[in-house]
Parts: structure tokens; C-alpha cells; sequence
């Protein structure tokens, strides 16, 4: 979405491995069209179907390390050997003409994001930060399964580090219980439409707007 003379609300979700982020994030665009999904950088090599530019950014590690040393990144972190991080691009710019924009990361990008940002009063205003928590470990568990694409080993592993990640809750602006992708959505919708309603979002009186 888009809105002239605002600010756009920047949406920093986060949520445990197989938790539904990115099924509600599918439903959120014809909930509210024109959403820009920031597009992470990565140095890991692409997986088979991804795209240049869709996925990810695929960087050399050569080429991560030398835009993160020249404070493109808003917020970045290696994770199992490869480094992933959003450059300022996909956010700072888009937010500030306008423009919502939904960021899917984790607790520690979550953290890093709101450091970042803590600094620029407008863009700290436009920030919202939503967890997406399962209904329960049982069915978060379920649903990693349900995957089929895990072995053993993967699925305890991510467990684990879903039940670290869910202690952060209260550190997020609001939280969403996924017991239905549609029905989240929806809720995260009313929490963009109402943060438009934020006086520090408006560079003008609403009722001027001719």
C-alpha cells in the first residue's frame, strides 16, 4: 500500500520456523494490495526454482562483506556459515515515500532492525513489530512434519530453537496466534490500517489533503 503525504508502515514479522509467515504474508496482498515484501541478501547458493531477486539477493561473500562495510545493510547476521542480511534499500526509501513494506526475519534481525532504526524518529514511528506464534508446540510440530522435507535431526533442532525464539514475544509490538493463515491476515491487516491512523505518520493535516 501507499499512501501520499504518510509515511508507509514498515512491518518487521517474525515467527518460529513452520509457524505460517510466509501463507499469511500471501494472504495479506489481497488484503492489501501493493505491499513491498523486502528481499533479503544472502551468500548461501541459490536452491533449485529460486530467482535472482525473488527469493534473495545472492552475493558473494566478497560482495556481502564489502556493502555491509559501507552501512548498507540494516541489519545482518551469519547463520551456519552464510551471512543474510537486509540492505537499507528494501526499507528506508520505500517507507518514507509512502510505502508499506513487510520484512520476514528473525528475533535477532527483529532486535537489530529496531537498534538501527532508533535513531531516525520517522522511520522509528513507522515500525511495527508482530510475532506469529502456532496455537501450540504440539501443532507447530505437526506442521513441521507435515512438511515432509525434514529429517529427524532438522525438526528437533528447529524446535528447540522455536521454543527459544517464542521468549521474545513480549518484546514485539503485538502477537498473532496462527490458528487460521486467512483470520491472521486479517488481523495483521487492522494493525496496518490502524498504525495509518498514527498522527506521527502524517506530514500534514488528513483533512487537508486537496
Amino acid at each position: 500500500m501507499s499512501q501520499e503525504n504518510n509515511i508507509g508502515v514498515a512491518v518487521v514479522f517474525s515467527g518460529p520456523s513452520g509457524v505460517g509467515k510466509s501463507t499469511v504474508c500471501r494472504h495479506l496482498t489481497s488484503l492489501l494490495p501493493g505491499f513491498h515484501f523486502s528481499v533479503s541478501c544472502t551468500t548461501r547458493a541459490p536452491r533449485p526454482g529460486e530467482v535472482d531477486g525473488r527469493e534473495y539477493y545472492f552475493l558473494s561473500r566478497e560482495e556481502f562483506l564489502t556493502r555491509q562495510a559501507a552501512g548498507e545493510f540494516l541489519e545482518y547476521a551469519e547463520v551456519h556459515g552464510n551471512y543474510y542480511g537486509t540492505l537499507r534499500q528494501e526499507l528506508e526509501p520505500r517507507v518514507l515515500a509512502g510505502e508499506d513494506v513487510v520484512l520476514d526475519i528473525d528475533v535477532q534481525g527483529a532486535r537489530l532492525t529496531r537498534q538501527a532504526l532508533a535513531g531516525k524518529p520517522d522511520l522509528a514511528a513507522a515500525l511495527l513489530l508482530v510475532f506469529l506464534a502456532p496455537p501450540s508446540m504440539a501443532e507447530l510440530e505437526r506442521r513441521l512434519r507435515g512438511r515432509k522435507t525434514e529429517t529427524e535431526d532438522a525438526i528437533q533442532r528447529r524446535l528447540a530453537n522455536a521454543a527459544r525464539e517464542m521468549t521474545a514475544w513480549r518484546e514485539y509490538d503485538y502477537v498473532i496466534v496462527n490458528d487460521e493463515a486467512l483470520v491472521a491476515a486479517e488481523k495483521l491487516a487492522a494493525i496496518v490500517r490502524a498504525a495509518h491512523c498514527r498522527c506521527a505518520l502524517m506530514r500534514k493535516e488528513p483533512w487537508n489533503n486537496a
